[in-house]
């Protein structure tokens, strides 16, 4: 199978199947003497974790990180980043593969068993394999490594959407998605969808989500004009993510509602002599290129097929049948979606960092200087 690397210069290979003995990931490029330890790399990984309310699958897994390689101890004790690739192994310890037994030779409608079939003529039945969104267990892995090769970025990412009910954008606080188990900013939908989404796990079914990723002090100067776009990469990355079927940077499809003039970022001077934007409808990138705003990205994410309704299927063998997916899955994926939101943007972020200091070095000052 091709295809498991992402990025140029801060290069991500993920390994390793949902039910398999292990999963985990080799990071290349990342520069020398950055301090990194397990525990920051858990951090992350543990908001991510499965199991930890009644609206996420009841997998125990602890996702615990063991860092292999491309870590030493520098002349203070410290122990930092080397140069070399840096090898994650997080081990599988929950899996119950007897659980999908009686459905191994059935299709499941909205899954990835029956394109996989018919691409490669195997399909690992237990949980998805490669197609389960355990393996972003190792994107998340990646992105703590990725979060400290920027200096002075900020990536948070929110749950704004379940189903067809939308956060209130003028109640967003960012200390409340740390005090419900949505990572929703908004204190009074949280608690709605308490019920809503209880409603959904009772009744066997699932239900989709948006997801938002506010990357904050990026750098002007990030990206490329044509076909290194700052926004098609991070376009590429979210969409990369399991079960995500869209995704928008800045106002998204909503441009097309828009006249020219309320489209257009207007610029003035601020009082330290560079320029500022009055409106972020761009989403902190124009021309593929950072504009020094906050990057803004949504990434909806469709409802699981895992469901314990039966739907109308056909199995490998070409016969007509019906599919109920029993075990354990999550009735909305896109709850834990919001951490690997937040690990894709903040890879493809060090990636173009990198890039850009390769090629012209730092961003230049304002005002550029003119030929004359």
């Amino acid at each position: 199978m091709s295809h498991n690397t992402f990025g140029h210069l801060f290069r991500v290979t993920t390994f390793g199947e949902s039910h398999g003995p292990a999963l985990g990931c080799v990071v290349d490029g990342c520069p020398p003497r950055i301090p990194l330890t397990a525990e920051e790399i858990q951090r992350d990984l543990d908001r991510r974790r499965p199991g930890q309310s009644r609206f996420t699958t009841q997998r125990q897994e602890p996702d615990a990180v063991k860092i292999l390689s491309g870590v030493f101890a520098d002349e203070n004790g410290r122990d930092v980043t080397t140069g070399t690739p840096i090898a994650l192994l997080i081990e599988n310890t929950d899996q119950r593969s007897k659980d999908y037994s009686a459905i191994k030779d059935k299709y499941r409608p909205g899954h990835a068993g029956y394109t996989y079939d018919i691409k490669y003529g195997v399909q690992d039945f237990r949980g998805g394999g490669r197609a389960s969104a355990r393996e972003t267990a190792a994107r998340v892995a990646a992105g703590a490594i990725a979060r400290k090769i920027v200096p002075g970025i900020t990536i948070r990412a929110a749950l704004v959407q379940m189903g067809p009910h939308k956060i209130d954008r003028a109640k967003w606080d960012w200390d409340e998605i740390g005090r419900n188990p949505f990572f929703c900013p908004d204190a009074e939908k949280a608690k709605f969808f308490e019920g809503y989404l209880d409603g959904i796990r009772k009744s066997g079914s699932s239900i989709g989500a948006v997801v938002e990723v506010i990357a904050e002090g990026v750098p002007p100067g990030l990206g490329a004009p044509v076909y290194a776009k700052l926004d098609s990469d991070i376009a590429a990355a979210l969409m990369s993510i399991n079960a995500v079927k869209g995704v928008e940077i800045g106002d998204g499809m909503g441009v097309a509602e828009l006249s020219g003039e309320d489209n257009a970022d207007e610029m003035r001077m601020s009082n330290d002599g560079k320029p500022r934007f009055l409106s972020n409808h761009a989403g902190g990138i124009l021309g593929g290129i950072s504009t020094g705003q906050p990057v803004i990205a949504r990434f909806a994410v469709k409802p699981t097929s895992s469901i314990l309704k039966p739907r109308q299927t056909v199995d490998r063998h070409g016969g007509e049948t019906d599919v109920v997916t029993t075990g354990r899955h999550d009735p909305c994926v896109g709850i834990r979606a919001v951490p690997i939101g937040e690990a894709m943007v903040a890879c493809v972020l060090a990636d173009h960092y990198l890039r850009h200091r390769g090629q012209v070095g730092e961003s230049k000052p304002w005002p550029f200087p003119t030929a004359g």
